[in-house]
């Protein structure tokens, strides 16, 4: 394994705290953290990680390594990772933004919103079941012969489904797609407009984008595959809508808290962010949300690692219908995982705590492990401030 200098940065934002209580929180958080992170970095030669934790109103920045092993240059709070599927999340949000402002509804059917579509299976398949991964068992790449937007359409034209909409659950990039088109095509903007110049400004997230400005590429992180090739994300039809962000631990941990409502934000997409948070379906250990996905706290790890296996994202599976949305709860755990053949990332978090956490790193690692770490840190967290209380 090749030695790697792991230096640790820790950076925090104390709000109403003495010096000796800070410093005390610094200690037991680095603690936490490097009893659940090093061992994964060592383990799995990762070259640089970031890691952020809000914790009841007070975030901490961690990071670890380098953003290329060629350069050296040191990870920061502000180093650019690709996001992998947490960008769906975004891609969420904004169909709940539309929604909030009249131009869809998620009863809609696809074929109202794509007359490309219209006589496919797509008249009976509604948007809502793109946002659950539940249209009928949607493969989950585009195929690799589909170069543009028409030939996709053409495609799904002669999709048939396995199953009918709502029975089954089956991950699908297409699927989440599908919806980034419409929400977009709705608000009358390109894709990559409304994310990069509406849904990112308003969330206050200055360091987070699609495409990658010029003037921000030396930010971006290089990454690696599981056998250690460098790559970056090689983007094919719907890439942006299902994979394509790439962003911070800085303004990630904002997203964070923007979705537990811990932030001053226009209430219509504080709205649209809450709304992603109701569970519509329920596929084994988890309740699928809008993309999120969702567990009663406390819970066991178990059950976390078994809704984040290889067989949910590679297999279909049987759902139950949570008849139309199960109300929105606070003290559940809330997660997704995120990945691209270079980069693996995680974000979790528990409304009713105030707390989440947000890991980013520059190497393609197993989610079992992401899954693993967080949650060890997140239970040690909570019961650190259940005590103290």
């Amino acid at each position: 394994m090749r030695a790697l200098p792991l230096f640790w940065i820790l950076c925090c934002f104390l709000f109403g705290s003495s010096h000796a209580t800070a410093d005390t929180d610094r200690s037991q958080l680095r603690s936490i953290i490097d009893n659940a992170v090093r061992p994964v970095i060592e383990q799995y030669d990762v070259p640089g990680m970031a890691i952020a934790v809000t914790k009841d109103g007070e975030r901490y920045f961690y990071h670890a390594g380098v953003m290329s092993r060629e350069t050296r240059h040191p990870i920061t709070s502000n180093t650019l990772f690709e996001l992998g599927s947490i960008s769906k999340t975004f891609t969420a949000t904004l169909a709940t933004y539309a929604q909030q402002d009249g131009k869809l509804s998620l009863d809609d059917k696809i074929s109202k919103h794509l007359p490309a579509l219209s006589g496919s299976s797509f008249e009976h398949i509604s948007l809502l079941n793109l946002a659950t991964h539940t249209a009928g068992g949607l493969p989950l790449q585009v195929p690799d012969d589909i170069r543009s937007n028409d030939q996709l359409m053409n495609y799904l034209r002669q999709w048939r489904p396995a199953f009918g909409a709502g029975t089954h659950r089956s991950y699908s990039n297409i699927s989440i797609g599908l919806l980034g088109v419409v929400a977009a095509a709705s608000m009358r903007l390109p894709f990559e407009d409304a994310i990069e110049k509406k849904l990112f400004p308003g969330l206050g997230m200055t360091h987070s984008y699609i495409r990658v400005p010029a003037d921000r590429t030396q930010h971006y992180a290089q990454g690696y595959t599981r056998k250690d090739a460098p790559v970056r994300l090689n983007p094919g039809v719907l890439a942006s809508e299902a994979y394509g962000v790439k962003s911070s631990a800085a303004d990630m941990i904002r997203f964070i808290e923007a979705n537990m409502q811990m932030l001053a934000l226009d209430p219509k997409l504080q709205r649209a962010l809450t709304d992603t948070h109701a569970g519509y379906f329920k596929a084994g250990d988890m309740t699928q949300d809008l993309i999120w996905e969702q567990y009663p706290y406390p819970i066991d790890l178990k059950q976390v690692l078994s809704g984040n296996s290889d067989a949910m994202v590679y297999e279909s599976t049987p759902v139950t219908s949570l008849n139309g949305s199960m109300p929105l709860a606070t003290n559940v755990m809330i997660n997704k995982t995120g990945s691209t053949n270079g980069f693996a990332a995680y974000v979790a978090f528990i409304p009713a705590k105030k707390l989440g956490i947000v890991m980013l790193a520059n190497k393609n690692y197993p989610a079992a492990a992401r899954v693993t770490a967080a949650y060890r840190i997140l239970t040690a967290l909570d019961k650190q401030m259940t005590g103290a209380r």
